[in-house]
C-alpha cells in the first residue's frame, strides 16, 4: 500500500470496518459462590486462560487481571534468576503481556498498544521506570496501558498540530495554485497539462518532479478516459505523494547504540545552522545523554560565541579555540575529550564558506581525516542545513556541498516562515537525500525529527 492510500484512504477502510458485524467472546461466570481459598484456586484453575493467541481489541478487564497475577509470579523468579529479556519467548497464557528491563511488567488493555512501537514503549518505560524505581525497590511495577498510550498519543498528536500550523503558509500556496488551475479548466486537455506542469514548478516540488507526474497523468488520463478535470484532482495528489514515498530513504539520524556518535553539520551562513545544533543538544541532553559540542566555525564573527550561548542554555560543555584557529584543531581537541570523558554525542558546527569552495573542501577534508584516525567509522551523520525559505536556491547549495562532502542527511530550517515547503519534495526526489530534521518554530523544542505521513498529509489534506 502506498503512502497516499495508508494517510487518505485510511478513512475509508474504517467506515468499512464499523460495518463488520462484532463477534463477541463467550464468557462463563460461576454462579455459585466458593466455600473457601482452596475452592476458589480450583475454580480459577478450571477457567484459566486457554492457551490461544489474545486478541488486543477483545481483552476483559477479567481476563487482564489473571494475566497480571501470572506474570508477577513469573517475572518474581526471573528476577531472582538474572536480567529479564524483553525477547524472551512469551508463553500463550501471556501474550498480552510485554516483559521489558528495569523489573518492569507492561500489561497490554487495549488497542492502543497496537499503535505503540517497541522503541517508543521502551522509550516510555525507561523514563517512567528511572522516575519510579529505587535501589531498594525490588518488587516488579504494573504500568497502566492506558496512561502510557495517552502520553505518546497527546505527544503525537502535539507533534502533528506543530506540522499543520507550520505548514500553513505552504499549504495556502498549494491550495491556492490548483483550485486556480481547476477553475481555469473544466476539460481535460493539452493545455492543462502544461499549466498543471506550471503549477507543481512554481509550488517548488522542483522541474523534474513536476515534468515527470504531468507525463505520467498524460498516459493515465488516456487509460481512464478522463473528460473532466475533476476526474484527476485526487490522482494528481496522489502521484505526487506516492513519488515521494517511492524512495525510502532512512529519516532517522544514525545514533549509535553504545559509544560516541559523532555528528558533522554544514551549510552556508545564516541558514540556522548553528541554532539548529544548540536544539539538538538539549534535546539529547534532556534524553539523559552526556553531550559535547565543537565550534569549528572559526572564521565567522560571532560563531563561537552564538554557540557557547546555545551551550549555556542547554548545559552542554562546547571545546573553543580563539578565532581564526585551525578548524580541525578544534575537533582533535573535542574528539580527545569526548572520548577520554566518555561521552555519548559530539555535535562539530563547521564554516560555511561556500563562496570560497576551495578553502572549504580543504577545511572538511581535514576535518574528516582527524575524526576517522580517531573514530574509523565516523563522522556517523553528514548533517545539511537548508533555509525552507530560500527554496530552489536549497537546492542548489546542496548540490554544491555534495560535490565538496558527502551529505547523509538535510536540516530544514525555518518551515514555519516558509511558502515553499514544497522544496521537501525537491529534494528527496532529485537529490536522494534524505531530509531528517525539521525546524517547526523558534522555541527549542520546536526542532523534529522528519516525519513523512505528518508532512504529507499537512500539506495536501485540504485538497482532498
Amino acid at each position: 500500500m502506498g503512502l497516499f492510500d495508508r494517510l487518505f484512504g485510511k478513512k475509508k477502510q474504517e467506515e468499512t470496518k464499523h460495518d463488520e458485524p462484532v463477534i463477541e467472546k463467550e464468557v462463563v461466570e460461576n454462579t455459585q459462590e466458593p466455600k473457601n481459598e482452596e475452592e476458589t484456586r480450583e475454580t480459577t484453575e478450571l477457567t484459566e486462560v486457554s492457551p490461544k493467541p489474545v486478541d488486543l481489541e477483545n481483552v476483559t478487564d477479567e481476563s487482564v487481571s489473571k494475566v497480571i497475577d501470572i506474570e508477577r509470579e513469573e517475572v518474581s523468579k526471573e528476577i531472582a534468576d538474572g536480567p529479564v529479556s524483553k525477547e524472551k519467548t512469551i508463553s500463550p497464557e501471556r501474550e498480552n503481556v510485554v516483559v521489558t528491563d528495569e523489573k518492569t511488567v507492561l500489561s497490554v488493555t487495549d488497542e492502543k498498544a497496537a499503535e505503540i512501537t517497541d522503541k517508543e514503549v521502551n522509550s516510555e518505560v525507561s523514563t517512567i521506570a528511572k522516575e519510579n524505581v529505587t535501589d531498594e525497590d525490588e518488587e516488579e511495577i504494573v504500568i497502566d496501558i492506558d496512561a502510557l498510550a495517552n502520553i505518546f498519543t497527546q505527544s503525537r498528536e502535539e507533534t502533528e498540530k506543530k506540522y499543520e500550523q507550520s505548514l500553513t503558509l505552504t499549504r495556502k500556496t498549494f491550495s491556492d495554485g490548483f483550485n486556480e488551475l481547476f477553475a481555469n479548466f473544466r476539460t481535460v486537455d493539452e493545455e492543462f497539462f502544461e499549466e498543471l506542469e506550471e503549477t507543481l514548478i512554481m509550488s517548488d516540488v522542483g522541474v523534474d518532479l513536476a515534468m515527470e507526474v504531468t507525463e505520467e497523468l498524460r498516459k493515465e488520463a488516456k487509460l481512464i478516459n478522463a473528460k473532466s478535470t475533476d476526474d484527476l484532482r485526487q490522482l494528481i495528489i496522489e502521484k505526487i505523494v506516492d513519488k515521494f514515498d517511492g524512495e525510502k530513504l532512512p529519516t532517522q539520524l544514525d545514533i549509535q547504540p553504545e559509544g560516541l556518535s559523532i555528528l558533522l553539520f554544514v551549510g552556508v551562513n545564516g541558514v540556522g545552522k548553528t541554532t539548529t545544533i544548540g536544539k539538538l543538544a538539549a534535546r539529547y541532553k534532556n534524553e539523559g545523554k552526556k553531550v559535547l559540542l565543537a565550534a569549528a566555525d572559526t572564521f565567522r564573527a560571532g560563531a563561537i560565541d552564538q554557540l557557547v550561548e546555545w551551550g549555556n542554555r542547554s548545559q552542554v560543555e562546547v571545546v573553543t579555540k580563539p578565532a581564526g584557529s585551525d578548524p580541525a584543531a578544534v575537533v582533535f581537541d573535542a574528539l580527545a575529550k569526548a572520548k577520554s570523558e566518555n561521552y555519548d554525542i559530539l555535535l562539530v558546527d563547521t564554516a560555511g564558506r561556500l563562496q570560497n569552495k576551495d578553502n572549504l573542501m580543504k577545511e572538511l577534508e581535514k576535518i574528516g581525516k582527524v575524526i576517522k584516525r580517531e573514530v574509523p567509522d565516523a563522522p556517523h551523520e553528514t548533517i545539511l542545513a537548508l533555509d525552507a525559505t530560500t527554496g530552489q536556491n536549497a537546492i542548489q547549495q546542496a548540490k554544491e556541498f555534495s560535490a565538496v562532502t558527502p551529505i547523509t542527511g538535510i536540516a530544514l530550517t525555518k518551515l514555519d516562515g516558509s511558502a515553499k515547503g514544497g522544496i521537501v519534495l525537491s529534494i528527496v526526489q532529485s537529490l536522494k537525500i534524505p531530509v531528517k530534521l525539521i525546524g517547526l518554530g523558534e522555541k527549542i523544542d520546536d526542532l523534529q525529527d522528519f516525519d513523512e505521513e505528518f508532512f504529507v498529509r499537512g500539506l495536501f489534506k485540504e485538497l482532498l
